[in-house]
C-alpha cells in the first residue's frame, strides 16, 4: 500500500459495521478512491459514502474519516473535492442510537480542520468539475459552525483514568 493508507492495516475493520453490514470492505474502496481510474474511484466514493456518511453514520466512519483526510490531502487523488465533501456529509450525519459514534465520527472530521485550512488556502488545489480549495472552503465553514446534541461545545472528554 506505500504510505498513503498504509496504516488501514492497523484498523480491525472486520469487528466494525458500516450500513450494510461488515466494513471489511472499507480498505478496498479507500484504496480504489487513491488508486484507481476516473470510474473505479467515482464508484469506490459513491459506494463509501452511501456506506457510512449517509446517516446514521456507524463505528466504522470514525475509523475511516482520518484515511479520508489523507486522501483529501494527497495530490494524486483524483476526486479530493469529493472526498472533502463526504467529509462535510459525515460531520452533518448522525447516530440517535449511538451518540457516541456520532461524536467519535463528528470529532475525527475536525481533528482534520487543519488540512482544511492548508487545501483552503491552496491555489494549485483544483480537482475538476468542483475545486478543492471550495471543498475545503465549505467544509472548514462546516467545522466551524459545528453544533449537534451528540457534540457538546469543546473537545470529547478524555477517558477515565488517562
Amino acid at each position: 500500500m506505500g504510505t498513503v493508507l498504509g496504516a488501514m492495516r492497523n484498523v480491525r475493520w472486520h469487528e466494525l459495521q458500516h450500513a450494510y453490514g461488515s466494513a471489511s470492505q472499507v480498505p478496498g474502496v479507500l484504496s480504489r478512491i487513491a488508486w484507481g481510474d476516473a470510474p473505479s474511484s467515482d464508484e469506490a466514493l459513491n459506494d463509501l459514502e452511501r456506506w457510512i456518511g449517509t446517516p446514521p453514520v456507524f463505528d466504522s466512519t470514525a475509523a475511516t474519516v482520518p484515511f479520508l483526510w489523507e486522501l483529501a490531502a494527497t495530490d494524486t487523488v483524483r476526486d479530493r473535492a469529493g472526498v472533502l465533501d463526504l467529509l462535510s456529509t459525515i460531520l452533518a450525519a448522525g447516530n440517535p442510537e449511538h451518540p457516541a459514534w456520532t461524536r467519535a465520527a463528528h470529532d475525527a472530521v475536525a481533528e482534520g480542520r487543519g488540512t482544511a485550512v492548508r487545501l483552503a488556502a491552496d491555489d494549485r488545489a483544483t480537482s475538476p468539475p468542483r475545486t478543492v480549495r471550495a471543498a475545503a472552503t465549505r467544509l472548514l465553514a462546516a467545522i466551524d459552525g459545528h453544533t449537534c446534541p451528540a457534540c457538546p461545545a469543546g473537545p470529547a472528554p478524555s477517558p477515565a483514568g488517562a
